[in-house]
């Protein structure tokens, strides 16, 4: 079965469009108006072998972060949704990426289980034209409408590089878990279903 979604969200503040393929070749378009948010969604498609398509169109005259979160949970919905009832899957998947001094590290569970802690080096108010600190409030939003844990951590001296080898692990750390696993028929979980309270 073909693992897509699309997402769609109109507010007062945001018009976003998703189109999400699990199983794609790496394909990215993307375009929400903030540079840098831009290119570490290209990257997490990128490296996860994801086909993404993202528009958005926020308020960002009045700043960066309904234009941010809203794509973020936009597309958390559409891989949730392109999840399915998650079975046949590994569910867990983990990865550690360097970038030049920069080392992100991604754990996560795409079992339906929302929760997520982040811990990025962040240094600077700003990357071009993103905040930084709506760059974890992306991942959590994101972790939260997915239905994923994720645990994300990243260090290093360059925030640029900081962030997109956090972006790059999740990226890698997903890729393996939304795979199918060829041993598994059901759902990866001692309970047999995919919610909050699986195990």
């Amino acid at each position: 079965m073909p693992r897509k979604a699309t997402c769609r969200r109109s507010t007062k503040e945001t018009r976003v469009s998703v189109t999400l393929d699990l199983d794609g070749n790496g394909d990215a378009t993307v375009q929400t108006g903030i540079g840098f948010f831009d290119h570490l969604l290209t990257s997490l498609a990128h490296h996860a072998l994801f086909d993404l398509a993202v528009t958005t169109e926020g308020d960002v005259e009045v700043d960066d972060h309904h234009t941010v979160e809203d794509t973020a949970l936009c597309v958390g919905e559409a891989l949730g949704a392109a999840l399915g009832d998650r079975t046949g899957i590994h569910r867990f998947g983990d990865a550690r990426v360097p970038m030049d001094e920069a080392i992100g590290t991604a754990t996560v569970d795409v079992g339906g289980r929302p929760y997520s802690v982040i811990d990025l080096e962040l240094a600077n108010p700003s990357i071009g034209n993103l905040t930084a600190q709506n760059i974890p409030h992306a991942l959590e939003s994101f972790a939260r409408s997915a239905g994923i844990t994720m645990h994300l951590t990243a260090t290093g001296r360059n925030d640029h590089h900081v962030a997109e080898a956090a972006f790059k692990a999740l990226a890698r750390a997903l890729r393996s878990a939304v795979s199918p696993d060829p041993r598994r028929s059901g759902m990866p979980s001692t309970k047999g279903t995919p919610s909050a309270e699986a195990s």
